[in-house]
């Protein structure tokens, strides 16, 4: 099971990464672009994802993804299950999300 703690250690380490805590949660972000954010108990992971890709990630694993609540529909984001994920589909979603947020130039060395 992926927990905050692994998160939080792979996304300090991407440029320009910094960690907030706003109304209890979690969130990391670039600037002020928010690209993960926690539910209070950290069991939920948002995440930056193209919404036009989004009803097809969460219908082929809806176990593991769901739709973002609908305040955040009109966002690029998706939900994670942080316990239905290994440490390395995190990275993946982790640098992907972090990708739509810096320039090519700075996210191009971390893309697999």
């Amino acid at each position: 099971m992926v927990t905050l703690a692994d998160v939080r250690a792979l996304a300090l380490t991407l440029p320009r990464t910094t960690e907030a805590v706003v109304r209890g949660r979690v969130k990391f972000r670039v600037g002020r672009i928010v690209y993960l954010a926690f539910s209070r108990d950290e069991t939920l992971m948002g995440f930056g994802f193209p919404k036009e890709e989004r009803e097809w990630l969460v219908g082929t694993e809806p176990d593991k993804f769901l739709m973002p609540r609908g305040s955040d529909l009109r966002y690029n984001w998706a939900v994670v299950r942080l316990d239905a994920v290994d440490r390395e589909e995190m990275r993946g979603l982790v640098v992907d999300a972090w990708a739509m947020v810096v320039p090519k130039s700075v996210s191009a060395p971390y893309r697999e």
